[in-house]
């Protein structure tokens, strides 16, 4: 596989994931969940969207700031959604829908959204289409993968899908949109935002569990294209490719603005 195969962005097509075993591993990504909530300014009775709800963890945490309001949990997984589901039943409203051709029959106060725009490609569609659910004055706070996430661990994958046994199966671009500060903001202002503030933050990450870890929260989108007989084989060729102890060089890109005004 040539080197710059996996610098193009991904397809922005939703695709589906083991979210039984995500549930269970994604510790770092409800503990940064949580910290985002934290920044959130509510009243507790507006209607919020968790765009990319995920298994619901960090949702069920968004639903005790709201007695009085709604979520709707949207992920582009329909196993990720029945995972939220089961915890959380009729306390939230649910969406199966790619978030670039999200629709929802009126605006709401407010878009959250953890550890998933770094999976669509285009960034620009996002934020107009985020801006058409919103109402005048509604908030965009987000968090996702930002510039360097991940630096050595793409080099990894980059090593191994070069391997001959790997390279005629990978024919989709790198699964991630890694976007910075100065990327995001005129993004967000082409959009319709005003109020805009963007700002990267370290996160490293020691996995308690690396190899169920990887393939499931960063490799689900490479591991599809291979035979199922390869896939383990191509994550544990990658996790050899890291010292000890293994940890991830995660940052996280901030995100926080608002719906213009009519």
């Amino acid at each position: 596989m040539a080197d710059d195969q996996f610098k193009q962005p991904m397809n922005t097509g939703a695709r589906e994931w083991d979210a039984k075993t995500y549930d269970e591993v994604s510790d770092p990504q409800f503990e940064w969940g949580t910290e985002v909530l934290e920044r959130l300014e509510l009243s507790g009775d507006e209607t919020v969207v968790d765009a990319g709800a995920g298994s619901g963890r960090v949702t069920e945490q968004l639903l005790e700031r709201l007695p009085e309001g709604r979520v709707i949990a949207v992920d582009g997984s329909e196993a990720m959604i029945e995972k939220a589901k089961e915890r959380l039943g009729g306390r939230a409203e649910y969406l199966v829908s790619d978030l670039v051709e999200l629709e929802l029959p009126e605006p709401v106060d407010m878009v959250f959204s953890t550890a998933t725009f770094h999976w669509i490609g285009d960034h620009d569609r996002l934020f107009r289409q985020i801006r058409r659910v919103l109402r005048p004055g509604g908030r965009l706070i987000a968090q996702c993968g930002g510039k360097g996430n991940v630096a050595a661990h793409g080099e990894a994958i980059r090593a191994v899908a070069a391997d001959p046994a790997y390279a005629p199966h990978l024919s989709q671009a790198r699964p991630w949109n890694f976007a910075s500060p100065e990327e995001t903001e005129p993004r967000l202002d082409a959009a319709g935002f005003t109020g805009i503030r963007c700002w990267l933050q370290p996160k490293p990450v020691q996995p308690s569990r690396p190899l169920e870890f990887i393939s499931t929260v960063t490799l689900g989108p490479i591991l599809d294209q291979l035979p199922e007989e390869k896939r383990q084989p191509f994550a544990e060729a990658v996790l050899a490719e890291h010292e000890e102890p293994f940890v991830l060089d995660y940052v996280r890109l901030n995100i926080e603005a608002d719906a213009a005004q009519d």
